[in-house]
C-alpha cells in the first residue's frame, strides 16, 4: 500500500510540473523604472525605483513565492539553492495584492526594506549602469523572465510592448507616459516601419508583398492587352463585314434610326411645331432669303408662261356613253313664213 501511495504522488507531481510551467509562464516583468524622482510615491511618500509585474493570461495566478534579482551570478547552474536564494529578494505572502487575476498587474518597489510591506524588496538597483533584472520560480531554479533595463533618465521607464511580446519587445518610455500599475500604451509611439522592422526582422514579408506586387502588375498588363487584343480583332473582323453588300441595308436602317431618333429629340426639346427639324435649319431658311432679298435676286422670273398640252382624258366617260346608243336626228319640219310687205297690208 506506501508503495501504491508513493508511486500516486509522483505521477500527481509530474502531472502537475507541466501545469506550472505555463502558468508560471504567464507572468512577465512588464515595465520597470530605475531613477524615480517624480515618479510613482509609496505609502511613506519616498520614491524607490520600482518594477511593475503582470498576469498576460485570463487566468488567476498568485506569485507569492517568488523571487527577484539583479545578480547574474545566480545564473551559474552549479551555484547551490540557498547560495543562490541569498542573493535574491522573495515576494512575501499575505498580502491579496500578489494574487493576480487574469490581464492583471501589481508594482513593486525596489531597493526598499521588506518590513515596509508586502510590495517593497531589497532589490538592489544602480540607475546609473544597465541593470539585469530577473523574475525565479519559488523553488529559486527556474528563471521565468528576465530583462536587460538601459541606463535611463530621471523618470523614464523601461516596457514591454502590448505587454505580453517576446523579450526584445521593449521600448523606453518617456516620463510623460510612463504607466504604472495599468496596462502599457507603448504602441502608440511605434511608427509604422518600426512596427514593421519589428515584426519583420529579417525581411521575408518585405520580399513576399513586394513579389506579389510585381506579380499582380504583370497579371494586370496581361489581362488589359489581352482585351485590347479580341478588341482589335473584332473590329479587324467587323470592318471587313461592312464591306460586304448585305450589310449596306442594315446600314441604311441605322442611318434612317438615327435620323428618326434626332427628329424625335428636337421634337421633344423644341416641341411638335419644328416637325423634327432643328432650329439651326430654320435659322438657315431665313439667313438666306434675307441674303437673296438684299441681293436683289428674290423672285426673279423671266415673265413667259409656257403651257404644255396634256391628254386627261377626262371626256372617255362621255366617249363610251355614246358607243351604246342612237344618235337623235332633228325632226324635219317647215319653217314658218315671214310675210312681205303687200301681204300685211
Amino acid at each position: 500500500m506506501k508503495r501504491i501511495g508513493f508511486l500516486s504522488g509522483l505521477l500527481l507531481t509530474m502531472a502537475s510540473l507541466p501545469m506550472m510551467a505555463q502558468m508560471d509562464a504567464s507572468i512577465k516583468l512588464n515595465e520597470v523604472m530605475t531613477q524615480n524622482e517624480s515618479s510613482l510615491i509609496d505609502e511613506y511618500g519616498q520614491r524607490n525605483a520600482w518594477v511593475e509585474i503582470a498576469n498576460i493570461s485570463h487566468s488567476t495566478y498568485n506569485i507569492r513565492g517568488m523571487y527577484l534579482t539583479t545578480d547574474r551570478a545566480v545564473l551559474d547552474k552549479k551555484m547551490s539553492v540557498p547560495e543562490r536564494v541569498s542573493r535574491m529578494s522573495q515576494i512575501p505572502n499575505g498580502d491579496e495584492r500578489t494574487n493576480l487575476s487574469g490581464r492583471q498587474l501589481v508594482v513593486f518597489q525596489l531597493g526598499s526594506q521588506s518590513a515596509k510591506g508586502a510590495l517593497h524588496l531589497s532589490v538592489k538597483v544602480n540607475a546609473t549602469e544597465p541593470t539585469w533584472l530577473a523574475l525565479y520560480n519559488g523553488n529559486a531554479t527556474q528563471l521565468i523572465d528576465s530583462v536587460t533595463v538601459p541606463a535611463l533618465a530621471a523618470d523614464q521607464s523601461f516596457a514591454r510592448i502590448a505587454n505580453n511580446g517576446t523579450a526584445a519587445d521593449w521600448e523606453v518610455k518617456k516620463a510623460d507616459r510612463v504607466t504604472p500599475g495599468i496596462q502599457n500604451m507603448t504602441t502608440v509611439s511605434e511608427s509604422k516601419v518600426e512596427k514593421f522592422k519589428r515584426e519583420d526582422p529579417y525581411g521575408f514579408g518585405m520580399a513576399l508583398m513586394a513579389m506579389g506586387i510585381v506579380f499582380f502588375c504583370l497579371a494586370l498588363l496581361w489581362i488589359t492587352f489581352s482585351l485590347f487584343g479580341m478588341l482589335m480583332r473584332h473590329m479587324d473582323t467587323a470592318k471587313k463585314v461592312a464591306q460586304h453588300q448585305p450589310i449596306k441595308p442594315i446600314t441604311k436602317t441605322v442611318e434612317k434610326t438615327i435620323e428618326v431618333g434626332h427628329k424625335t429629340g428636337v421634337i421633344l426639346q423644341e416641341g411638335l411645331k419644328t416637325k423634327g427639324i432643328d432650329r439651326e435649319v430654320y435659322m438657315a431658311v431665313i439667313g438666306m432669303a434675307l441674303k437673296q432679298y438684299e441681293d436683289d435676286v428674290h423672285d426673279v422670273e423671266s415673265g413667259v408662261i409656257t403651257i404644255k398640252p396634256r391628254e386627261t382624258g377626262w371626256d372617255d366617260e362621255y366617249t363610251q356613253m355614246t358607243h351604246f346608243h342612237e344618235p337623235v336626228l332633228p325632226t324635219t319640219h317647215q319653217a314658218p313664213r315671214i310675210p312681205t310687205g303687200p301681204e300685211l297690208k
